[in-house]
């Protein structure tokens, strides 16, 4: 019994036991299975980013400087290019992308995806002296692509500004930076030079001086510093985003010996040193490449080959047969030599001829990369990866190729003649000009300006940034008087002179009128192509006004009405009349001869509705039609340069000798079909005023989102003397930022103190002016 009785107590001290256990574990089996589900959780996100990480592609982006389109093997044979030929008959050759016509603009919308008129950057280049960068507030490239995770480099030359550290590349996304901050630097010695006397070192590593790299040529040592970047990074690691921003082709002219043998047989100097230098970018891109290969990028790795503007001509460089030349904005200036090569392309061999621009790099790199493209509003660019990769039809319907309020004729010295309708060159410019038969105007340069200072205030006050520079001097005035009875003018009831108000430049609007009969019901234009149906984004805009500044304020909403309320019943007798009601402008106002014995028309013409002023430098694309207004820069045809002299006879092989120069001094409106005419030959603005109309209602609207132009003066500070030699930051951080300081264009802070003495000034002014006439008057 007393054994039955311990092997009962041990089975129930046993099951307790096992029970409180049980009861114990539950807790940590939930726990355990909760530790269980995060570590699969965490090898699953581990699994994710791995699988992240191996599609996105390693970007490797090369920037040429001053390539035309002519300066390429597989557009020009006799530029010997076998590795770029090769990589673009491979993968896709880009031949309809545009980039801007000079170094800054380029490399600023490449960068942050934005048009110029949205950085501040619309006129001209970024100079060395100048105060100016990348606006701060704004995101860059490099730094959306380190947030996806990349490995940023850059190789080469920056030229967007380096007044302040927080300018330089290392401080706008890149890891690290090679190369030269300025414009142009001599190839051996990396001199840069902005001016006579100021001459500096420009060459950095990072965020110092790169002393000792004299002799070395600069390509090569670009070269050389991206294959170092290769092999040292872990392609498995993390991927790598490459900018490898040549200096080459821009000038001045170096290359080594070895590479001008090749060119032996070209007689022209600059040509022959031009193509060379092309050579050593082939040779370059070979090597970068090879090293892809080499140390296992290129599988997963996307290349991109794109020049920044286009050549110039007198240096040797060619846009044949495209018009116009680097710094304009004919097809010449912005049509750029561009391909992507990558194993990654799904249909790959074949000629893009899809719309695409240099802004839609950011977003198409952003997205090829797994980044998030919302957290940068603003983008004026497209994800075009589809377009290149897939040959789907491109997102982007139109090209806002610049707005530049600063950049307008200055017209002097010049006449009008009614007649021939065209402006005839002051003897200065050298043209031999025939004396007209009529009267013509002539513009008095001592005269004062019409404009009363009351319309100035008021457009000051349209926005509180005046673009005008304090030392412009003001237009003068046109005077046209009535003809008197005479004896030279027996018959003055035949005909009489009427009196036309005229607007001085660069103060009042030159309105654009249409044709009086419309193209809407009668036959096709001479481009053989109808009207583009413009999506909705693309439909005009007129009556909304612009609130940027007086310099930016290009459009109006209503018409100067003139003094006199009389009405003018014209007869317009020939086409040639038409095109001047057509393109009203400054220079083109005159006198207007009306026969009163004509019998009234039957239409009246209607005041003309404004719509933008074209004397302001401006050129937009919208699918293929392209418009350009004010002056758009030099417009001939260059031909290639295979003749000894530069610039010799070659010069005018393609000037129009049938046309005068004087033809088009003054003309402010182009109209082009692009895709039947790539290179601007035949003029269709008269023919199609109504797409000239349409086109200048987009430019109104991309006006009405620019931001003021920030082109600040020169800051003595920044003489390479004052620091060693070097082109170097020489603005502390805890100074105010110079944005702040100019508010603008030429207005600096300090300027202001002066102002404070301009009330003697006017008050001696006015006692000066009251005592001669008292004297006068003999009172």
């Amino acid at each position: 019994m007393r054994a039955a009785a311990m092997a009962l107590t041990a089975l129930s001290v046993f099951f307790s036991l096992d029970c409180l256990s049980a009861h114990r574990s539950k807790p940590d089996q939930v726990q355990i299975q909760v530790q269980e589900q995060s570590d699969r959780n965490t090898l699953k996100d581990a699994g994710t980013e791995a699988k992240k990480k191996k599609n996105q592609p390693h970007i490797l982006f090369i920037l040429t400087d001053d390539q035309g389109f002519n300066d390429i093997g597989y557009h020009n044979p006799t530029i010997k290019t076998p590795t770029l030929d090769k990589l673009a008959a491979e993968g896709v050759t880009l031949e309809n992308y545009y980039v801007q016509p000079i170094c800054t603009p380029s490399r600023s919308q490449l960068i942050t995806g934005r048009y110029q008129i949205h950085t501040g950057l619309q006129h001209s280049i970024i100079r060395p002296r100048q105060p100016s960068c990348l606006p701060s507030h704004m995101d860059t490239l490099p730094e959306r692509l380190r947030e996806a995770g990349y490995s940023t480099h850059m190789v080469g030359k920056w030229h967007l500004g380096f007044y302040r550290k927080a300018c330089l590349p290392t401080k706008k996304g890149f890891d690290t930076f090679f190369g030269s901050l300025t414009g142009s630097v001599d190839y051996y010695s990396y001199g840069s030079c902005d001016g006579p006397g100021l001459c500096g070192y420009d060459l950095h590593d990072d965020e110092g001086v790169a002393w000792g790299q004299e002799g070395k040529y600069s390509t090569t040592l670009f070269t050389q510093r991206a294959r170092k970047i290769l092999e040292t990074h872990d392609p498995a690691d993390r991927p790598l985003f490459l900018l490898l921003s040549l200096q080459a082709v821009h000038t001045p002219l170096q290359t080594p010996k070895s590479y001008i043998y090749p060119y032996r047989d070209m007689t022209n100097v600059a040509r022959r040193k031009f193509a060379a230098m092309v050579s050593t970018v082939d040779e370059a891109v070979r090597n970068v490449t090879y090293a892809l290969r080499k140390y296992g990028y290129y599988r997963n790795s996307v290349i991109i080959y794109s020049t920044d503007n286009g050549a110039q001509p007198f240096t040797g460089g060619s846009n044949w047969p495209l018009r116009g030349r680097k710094g304009t904005y004919w097809e010449g200036g912005v049509r750029g030599v561009a391909f992507v090569h990558s194993p990654l392309l799904k249909r790959r061999r074949r000629v893009s001829k899809d719309l695409l621009h240099i802004t839609d790099w950011f977003p198409t790199l952003v997205g090829l990369a797994g980044g998030n493209i919302s957290k940068s509003p603003g983008l004026d660019g497209f994800d075009v990866w589809p377009t290149i990769s897939e040959g789907k039809e491109s997102p982007r319907q139109e090209i806002l190729h610049n707005i530049d309020p600063l950049h307008k004729p200055v017209v002097q010295n010049m006449k009008w003649d009614t007649s021939t309708e065209e402006t005839a060159v002051h003897k200065s410019k050298g043209h031999a000009v025939k004396k007209p038969k009529k009267k013509i105007l002539r513009q008095k340069p001592k005269q004062k300006s019409a404009f009363k200072v009351k319309n100035v205030k008021k457009q000051r006050k349209s926005s509180d940034h005046a673009a005008k520079l304090k030392n412009t001097k003001p237009p003068p005035k046109l005077k046209l008087e009535t003809v008197p009875k005479s004896k030279h003018n027996p018959k003055p009831t035949t005909k009489t002179r009427v009196k036309v108000k005229v607007y001085p430049q660069n103060q009042k609007p030159h309105y654009y009128k249409p044709h009086l009969k419309s193209h809407s019901s009668g036959p096709p234009s001479a481009s053989g192509t109808s009207l583009p149906d413009f999506p909705p984004h693309i439909k005009p805009h007129v009556k909304s006004k612009s609130r940027r500044t007086t310099s930016q304020n290009l459009s109006w909403s209503s018409p100067p009405t003139p003094k006199s309320k009389t009405k003018l019943k014209l007869h317009l007798k020939s086409k040639s009349r038409r095109t001047l009601s057509q393109y009203q402008n400054a220079s083109q106002q005159d006198t207007l001869l009306l026969p009163k014995s004509l019998p009234t028309p039957k239409f009246k013409l209607q005041p003309p509705q404004p719509v933008w002023d074209t004397s302001v430098q401006a050129a937009i694309r919208v699918r293929d039609w392209k418009l350009l207004t004010g002056d758009p820069g030099h417009g001939d045809w260059v031909p290639p340069q295979v003749l000894a002299t530069l610039p010799g006879p070659w010069w005018n092989l393609e000037r129009a000798q049938t046309t005068s120069f004087k033809t088009s001094t003054h003309k402010t409106v182009w109209l082009f079909n692009i895709t039947a005419d790539p290179c601007e030959r035949q003029d269709l603005a008269d023919q199609r005023p109504d797409v000239v109309q349409q086109l200048l209602a987009r430019l109104v609207h991309y006006n009405q989102t620019a931001v003021p132009v920030y082109f600040p003066p020169d800051d003595p500070r920044a003489n390479p003397e004052l620091h060693e030699g070097a082109w170097v930051p020489w603005v502390d951080e805890e100074e105010d930022s110079e944005e702040d300081k100019y508010q603008g264009v030429y207005k600096k802070g300090r300027k202001k103190k002066k102002k404070k003495k301009c009330k003697l000034c006017k008050l001696q002014s006015f006692f000066l002016k009251l005592n001669t006439r008292m004297i006068s008057n003999r009172i």
